[in-house]
Order: C-alpha cells, then sequence, then structure tokens
C-alpha cells in the first residue's frame, strides 16, 4: 500500500487549483468543456478524468537543450538521511526492507504494476517518473527554473508522480510517452494514463496531439473517473 508523503520541495511553489463555473458569454469552450479548470493559488479540485483530458493544452513538443542532468534529483528535501529513491521504495515496499546507516535498505519486497510482478529486494527496481524527465521538458519544463524542475524530479507530494517498477519495465519505457508505450500488464492501462493526465494537470505540462489521442484510446475503455489534483505550479 503506498504510504503518504511529505512535499518538502514544493514548499516554496504555490500555484493550486481552482474550479469555478464557466458560462458561454465569458467562456466559448464551456459546453464543450464542462468544470473548467481556473488556476488560483491554495486550492485543489477534483474533476472527471475526461475533462481534465480535454483541458490540457495541445502543442508540439520540443526537446532542443534537454540533459538529463538540468532536474536535479534523488535529493533528501528533509535531511533526514533518506533521498528521495529511498523515500519512494520505503513508502511503496509490500514488506518493509530494513534501514541500516546512510538509508541503506536491504531485504523487502515490492510490486511493479508495469509489468505484474513481485519484486525481492531493491536491487531489481527503478523509480520511475511516469511523466519522464525528457518528457516534461519536451512539455514545458524547458521554460522553468532550476528549482521548479528539482522539485519536479522529486516531487513527494503526489503518489502518481513517482512510481517503483522493475528496472526492465523502466528501461523498457525509457522516455515514451502513451502514443509509443505503455505498461506489459494491459489491466494497469487505465490506472497509467489517469493517473499521467494527473501528473501533467499537477505540473500544468502540455500534450501533443498523438499523446492526447492514445490517452483518449486508453479512456474510452476506462469509468471517468475523477481525479483529484493539487497543482504544483
Amino acid at each position: 500500500m503506498r504510504l503518504a508523503r511529505t512535499a518538502a520541495l514544493l514548499a516554496s511553489l504555490t500555484g493550486l487549483l481552482l474550479t469555478a463555473p464557466a458560462t458561454a458569454a465569458t467562456n466559448p469552450d464551456a459546453a464543450a468543456v464542462p468544470h473548467r479548470l481556473v488556476r488560483a493559488p491554495g486550492q485543489t479540485v477534483t474533476v472527471p478524468v475526461r475533462d481534465a483530458l480535454a483541458q490540457l493544452p495541445v502543442r508540439e513538443e520540443d526537446r532542443t537543450g534537454y540533459q538529463r542532468s538540468k532536474f536535479k534529483h534523488w535529493t533528501d528535501a528533509d535531511h533526514d538521511g533518506c533521498n528521495t529513491r529511498a523515500e519512494v521504495l520505503k513508502a511503496e515496499a509490500v514488506t518493509a526492507p530494513e534501514q541500516g546507516p546512510n538509508c541503506r535498505l536491504t531485504g523487502g519486497a515490492w510490486y511493479s504494476p508495469y509489468d505484474d510482478r513481485y519484486i525481492e529486494g531493491s536491487g531489481g527496481l527503478d523509480i520511475d517518473h511516469l511523466v519522464p524527465l525528457a518528457e516534461a521538458w519536451d512539455s514545458g519544463a524547458s521554460t522553468w527554473t532550476p528549482p521548479e524542475r528539482e522539485a519536479y524530479a522529486n516531487d513527494l507530494g503526489d503518489d502518481r508522480d513517482l512510481i517503483a517498477v522493475s528496472a526492465a519495465s523502466n528501461r523498457s519505457k525509457a522516455d515514451q510517452d502513451p502514443s509509443t508505450w505503455l505498461p506489459p500488464a494491459a489491466g494497469y492501462h487505465c490506472t497509467y494514463a489517469i493517473d499521467w493526465i494527473a501528473d501533467k494537470t499537477r505540473w500544468n505540462l502540455t500534450i501533443d496531439t498523438p499523446e492526447q489521442t492514445a490517452l483518449a484510446e486508453v479512456l474510452e475503455q476506462c469509468p471517468d473517473t475523477p481525479i483529484t489534483v493539487t497543482l504544483a505550479r
């Protein structure tokens, strides 16, 4: 079971979510996209996932200038001796590992939902950025400040954004979006698409047309689940 995590890196970031009714007089798209989101600080919103997808801005992607090093990650935001990777591993373990000096984790077991398998020990696991760093760069993070990119890369404020999965499935995925990669476990496709939309909504990221089409196709097979999102920016 995933546990609640802290969001220390996001403490300096504002920008949460507010819903407000839109009318045809003020918003000609309101009839087509109900539950329109209006950005305002200090708010969290619950919105049907299809509406959330419809409201993600559609833009062409641009990877110019991307370097993974521009997203400083696996930091120890709360200074407890455990970096982001270790925090995710501890939160998601189905059998808790033993924690030694310098937050060294031994033993333990995890469930990798991407390929529907259990893994003993953390050596066979990667911590996946659900929306990969390169994809985030393509989708708007190229314009962010270094602290914003660091916050994204270490986001413990939403359990959907970082996930422990088998190294094999994560490396198969690499930096692909849902138009070219979905988890091998077909039963996880709905959750994956819904969480992807929530992550992009949280961080105010764009999508491109193939990505939008692929997500819509997955959602055709899923209930119109409400998602609750607190925007990070």
